[in-house]
């Protein structure tokens, strides 16, 4: 199979009938075989019955209902876990996204040779305030933090090898950084593709104030994983040993200054210096404890699915 589509959605009744039929007429048109894997994420709508309406004229179309809105990432994450294509895309199912960008996506992918290749949505139509300003700043911030040079890290529209989906694990609200958890498994030839970006012709944005801080926080998170994950005593190690060893010096010079230099003066434990150092090599002692049990989480760790599977549509193996 050359291409497997991934649309998590979230009451999108209205669009899912025109967002269906333009990527089959991609399809076809290119002549590629193909799988639509719808993930519903708890839809309140309809959406799950249009859904069975479609896949009744189009034996490709499969798809997954979750019990309850558990999230994109999750949503793509069980995505990732069913496909079968060569080449993986993508995309929200808000008709913001143009399925005629499939084929030259596709070929950078499969000729060109890029592990993952981000849409850019240099012309967009979204809120100026509300959008795409907090977008600059998450992309900016993510650059830097990075190392990786893509505009625009939360587009929706993403072609994948199948081994870079195969092998990252989205979970949280990591979706919106996926090249950067691609960039930690070894895939670093990512690319970037400006795309059309069409209004909204349905609905309202599921973008929000919550989002906006939501992602800093993830964004240092994946900073953090990257960095520590493999060894948690690499961090917490280190700053334990700073801190046990400021207390120590700490407790030095008490010890010269009263043996030595101020033998008359007062106690110990009437110095602020003494419980600088008590504190320090206290709390030296907890960083060092959080790196041991940091690593035997590590060594123990097992995955377990975020999520709870209500239906399929056609598909037999899970």
């Amino acid at each position: 199979m050359q291409i497997s589509v991934v649309l998590p959605l979230l009451n999108e009744r209205e669009s899912l009938i025109e967002l269906t039929d333009s990527i089959v007429n991609v399809m076809r048109s290119y002549d590629f075989s193909y799988e639509i894997i719808f993930i519903d994420d708890g839809s309140s709508d309809n959406s799950w019955e249009i859904i069975q309406q479609i896949s009744q004229s189009n034996e490709n179309i499969k798809a997954i209902k979750f019990q309850k809105n558990y999230g994109k990432s999750q949503a793509l994450h069980v995505g990732f876990d069913l496909c079968n294509g060569d080449v993986v895309f993508t995309m929200d199912a808000d008709l913001q996204d143009d399925p005629r960008e499939i084929p030259e996506m596709y070929d950078l992918i499969k000729n060109d040779n890029y592990d993952l290749v981000s849409g850019w949505k240099k012309k967009r139509f979204d809120s100026l305030i509300f959008k795409n300003i907090p977008s600059k700043i998450f992309n900016f911030a993510a650059r830097m933090t990075s190392g990786i040079k893509l505009n625009d890290f939360n587009c929706g529209l993403k072609a994948y090898k199948k081994s870079v989906v195969k092998s990252i694990n989205v979970y949280g609200q990591m979706h919106r950084y996926i090249p950067i958890l691609a960039k930690n498994e070894g895939f670093t030839k990512i690319g970037e593709k400006i795309v059309n970006h069409k209004p909204r012709k349905h609905g309202k944005t599921k973008f929000g104030p919550s989002r906006f801080l939501h992602g800093f926080l993830d964004l240092l998170t994946v900073w953090f994983i990257s960095k520590f994950a493999r060894r948690p005593m690499h961090l917490f190690g280190s700053l334990g040993l700073f801190m046990i060893l400021t207390g120590l010096i700490f407790a030095i010079y008490l010890g010269v200054d009263k043996l030595f230099l101020n033998l008359v003066g007062r106690l110990i434990t009437d110095r602020p210096e003494f419980f600088i150092s008590l504190v320090t090599m206290i709390i030296g002692s907890q960083f060092f404890s959080m790196g041991f049990i940091g690593e035997l989480m590590l060594k123990n760790a097992h995955k377990k699915p975020q999520y709870q599977i209500s239906k399929k549509l056609n598909l037999w193996f899970i």
